[in-house]
């Protein structure tokens, strides 16, 4: 089995639509959206979800009013504003640190896993697909990066499926570097642009520290010839293997938006 992850330096590239045309093309495969942050391969899939389960990722603090004496401790050690001085813990501001539930001399904060999203395996017309959604301001997004790649690779042993197409999130971070370990193959997507040549270079340099063969395509090549030129050059140089590249054209968004 082979997995090939399709990244980009940053985002609006293209990724996710050139991974929907893979889709179509390519056989015996699982489809995987990494992507957990902002995924949206699905909005071009429109999959019917056959399973669903909750993602639970660090602690969240929660003060039990009947215990809380309101000292006032638990103000003074939090360094992130997130309790109140009615004492209540704003969760979109608690960090999970943990310091406040170990510091209470009345022991009446509570420490419990933390709901951080959900992720789902679902039926596509082009083949099943493992996907996520991370809550709003939730961390831990290159644990449930993993999470959805190793059900991908469980659910292509089970069916006898040859390959996982992964659409992997954008940038350089956490996320992106859960990407590739166990990874075949990376294909990198990068627009004509100085951010997109800059951005290409830092995350083909991320994929060689990991030893993988990298293959890159300038998408919206059309929109500016001499900075396509230039990646191309780039990337002989690198020994990237340069696979081409795609023009801009309004049928294939008008194409994406009719989920054809």
């Amino acid at each position: 089995m082979r997995e090939l992850v399709v990244l980009s330096g940053k985002g609006g590239t293209g990724k996710t639509s050139l991974v929907g045309a893979l889709a179509a093309l390519a056989p015996d495969k699982v489809l995987c959206d990494a992507d957990v942050d902002a995924a949206d391969l699905h909005l071009l899939l429109r999959p019917e979800t056959q399973q669903r389960h909750d993602f639970y990722a660090g602690h969240k603090a929660v003060i039990a009013a009947d215990r809380c004496v309101q000292c006032g401790e638990c103000l003074d050690w939090c360094r992130f504003g997130a309790i109140s001085e009615s004492f209540a813990i704003n969760p979109l501001l608690c960090e999970g640190c943990g310091v406040c539930w170990y510091l209470c001399p009345a022991k009446a904060i509570d420490f419990p896993d933390n709901l951080s999203g959900e992720w789902f395996i679902s039926d596509t017309r082009f083949g099943p697909l493992v996907h996520a959604r991370l809550g709003i301001a939730e961390e831990n997004s290159g644990k449930l990066v993993a999470l959805v790649r190793r059900e991908a690779r469980r659910l292509a042993e089970e069916q006898g499926l040859a390959w996982i197409l992964t659409d992997g999130p954008p940038g350089i971070g956490c996320p992106v570097i859960s990407c590739l370990g166990d990874a075949s193959a990376v294909l990198i997507v990068t627009e004509p642009s100085v951010a997109g040549r800059h951005d290409l270079e830092r995350v083909a340099a991320l994929a060689q520290h990991f030893v993988l063969p990298v293959s890159v395509l300038v998408n919206k090549a059309d929109l500016h010839r001499q900075t396509t030129e230039a990646i191309s050059q780039f990337c002989r140089e690198q020994g990237y293997a340069f696979i081409g590249h795609l023009p801009f054209d309004p049928d294939f968004t008008r194409a994406q938006v009719e989920g054809r």
